[in-house]
């Protein structure tokens, strides 16, 4: 098998599976949220309760749509014109997998269909297990379903906040905006909050990990297209050590490398490319501060220099 055909084999597989990735993510809200008038955070479960509010006037997955389109046009302009295809495909497979299994009333969690299940307080969890799933696996290969991705994207390149305060903070916001609407009661957001929390406890172990970052240490011999990769393509530092091995006493260069959990499969995946002999050691780490990653807080109120 050539070069060529392998890199298009792999790239027909990522593509399936983030088809595959797509519709785990629909049935999450077309098949068990939204059948029960049910709804959670993100941007998912903003166009859920703008459905809800308009009677199903505006179906989310078309207003989903339109609200990601606008993202995308920010985030072109925020990053560049290089920003994610991966992440226009899985928009754009997301909202026609939402078409089609809202008209397939058969796999809808209602009473007499197959999904339907009688204890509502099970629903929220089954929903975060398929858009956990779904949504893990499209960060796995690559992909964004966009939303508050992109928002927590463009608001940490200009100001220093994380990408988890984003995240909590839009996610309680839509939560807590389901009390608006006159038929919608506090244990209707207390269903989106559980969804919520089994979403963010599964995410993690699909991804790759209960850890967000990583340390890897490579050894390989062609270190220093690995290195040029990582600063010129995923624009991330890295540190080139020096050490010796003390069995054959000679020295060689060791690769240092902090990444997030949504790049490791993309490293990976390169490493391999480059150098199938390359050996590469990957540890999570608790914290990691910086550029790029958590910004540090120590409590201690900065020094304005006159």
């Amino acid at each position: 098998m050539t070069l060529n055909t392998r890199r298009t084999t792999a790239v027909v597989r990522d593509y399936l599976i983030l088809t595959l990735a797509c519709f785990s993510f629909a049935v999450c809200w077309e098949c068990f949220m939204i059948p029960n008038g049910m709804s959670a955070g993100g941007m998912m479960g903003l166009c859920t309760i703008i459905q809800f509010a308009t009677g199903g006037l505006i179906q989310a997955q078309y207003s989903y749509f339109v609200i990601n389109a606008l993202l995308i046009i920010l985030a072109v302009l925020a990053f560049g014109i290089g920003f994610g295809f991966k992440t226009i495909y899985c928009i754009v497979m997301s909202s026609a997998a939402m078409q089609i299994l809202g008209g397939i009333v058969s796999l809808h969690c209602i009473p007499g269909e197959f999904f339907f299940v009688q204890e509502r307080v099970l629903i929220p969890i089954i929903a975060g297990f398929f858009e956990a799933l779904g949504i893990g696996l499209v960060i796995r290969y690559g992909g964004s379903t966009g939303g508050t991705d992109i928002i927590a994207l463009i608001i940490n390149k200009y100001w220093p906040i994380s990408l988890g305060s984003v995240f909590l903070v839009s996610d309680l916001v839509v939560c807590s905006m389901l009390l608006l609407l006159p038929d919608k009661s506090f244990s209707d957001m207390c269903y989106g909050l559980e969804e919520l929390v089994t979403f963010s406890m599964m995410i993690d172990f699909v991804v790759g990990g209960k850890r967000s970052s990583f340390q890897l240490l490579v050894f390989s011999d062609k270190y220093e297209k690995i290195a040029d990769y990582i600063i010129n393509v995923m624009d991330r530092g890295v540190t080139v050590l020096k050490a010796q091995g003390w069995y054959t006493g000679k020295d060689r260069n060791v690769l240092l490398i902090l990444i997030n959990r949504k790049q490791l499969p993309m490293l990976s995946k390169c490493i391999k490319e480059i150098d199938p002999k390359a050996f590469m050691s990957v540890s999570a780490t608790n914290n990691v501060y910086g550029e790029g990653f958590e910004e540090m807080k120590t409590g201690i109120k900065r020094i304005k220099k006159n």
